[in-house]
């Protein structure tokens, strides 16, 4: 009787925390489907009727397109090549032995302790003498080194059998081969996780490139969407609509990928491999 009591609890929690979680996505995407006039006509729960014009106005007239542009060509672009830096990074600190391998990798990971506030006005001096400000370069080139990835992997490649790369040395394989045929294989949960959480930050991002870029066609969503205000005014249905756009690639992706997230984190903890 108390485990169907307990249970029964844990249900009814669980749907009050879905509810609470789920109810501003509800009612954004409520606006979103209301005409202007239902949105500043009172209270109502429901479109009625149901209307995708927002979404069609902000598609059309506005300048949503180039912001979601922008931000899949800057997120796709640091998703990969922080990847395939810290790949390459972490096979050489894990498995090659060279002098100063172990002050090289701490210092990288010195980088951990310093949140990124701190490192803002360096960066953007650094940004401004090569050229970059206001150019998806400059919004790219500081977000593509991430030490806490290099770390994942390497703790990874630390934890593969050493008789995997000497079998394979044995067989004539190059250092490269090794890590294309060997660890990268045996790690693909866990480039599915880091990849998709260097591509939902990078998405998400708006200190940076809020600080960097200064013109409208290369805004990213987020800043794009601070924009909206002062193209439609006080348009809800619009600002909800765009809302709802901007943070679709996201939702998708994750829905998608959530079960090799999820094991990519156990490899990555060393739980499951």
């Amino acid at each position: 009787m108390n485990i169907k009591l307990s249970s029964l609890l844990a249900a009814m929690l669980t749907l009050l925390l879905c509810f609470l979680w789920s109810s501003p996505l509800l009612w954004a995407l409520s606006t979103a489907l209301r005409s202007e006039a239902q949105t500043v006509s009172g209270l109502q729960w429901l479109p009625d009727p149901a209307t995708v014009e927002a979404f069609v106005s902000v598609l059309t007239f506005g300048s949503l397109p180039t912001f979601f542009m922008n931000s899949v060509v800057t997120s796709l672009a640091i998703t990969g090549v922080t990847l395939l830096i810290t790949v390459l990074a972490a096979y050489s600190f894990s498995q090659l032995r060279f002098r100063g391998a172990n002050l090289i990798f701490w210092t990288c990971m010195f980088g951990i302790i310093f949140p990124f506030e701190a490192l803002v006005i360096p960066l953007f001096r650094q940004i401004y003498h090569m050229g970059l400000v206001d150019s998806l370069g400059g919004i790219i080139l500081p977000q593509i080194v991430s030490p806490m990835v290099l770390f994942v992997f390497k703790r990874f490649f630390d934890q593969v059998p050493k008789d995997f790369r000497e079998a394979a040395i044995l067989d004539g394989a190059s250092e490269f081969q090794v890590l294309l045929k060997v660890y990268i294989p045996l790690s693909k949960n866990i480039i599915y996780a880091m990849a998709i959480i260097t591509f939902i930050g990078a998405w998400n991002n708006f200190l940076w490139p809020f600080l960097v870029i200064s013109s409208t066609e290369n805004m990213t969503i987020p800043i794009g969407l601070t924009q909206l205000n002062d193209s439609y005014g006080v348009r809800y249905a619009q600002n909800m609509a765009s809302a709802l756009i901007g943070g679709m690639p996201v939702a998708i992706i994750y829905v998608l990928f959530q079960k090799r997230v999820a094991s990519g984190f156990l490899a990555a903890t060393g739980l499951k491999g």
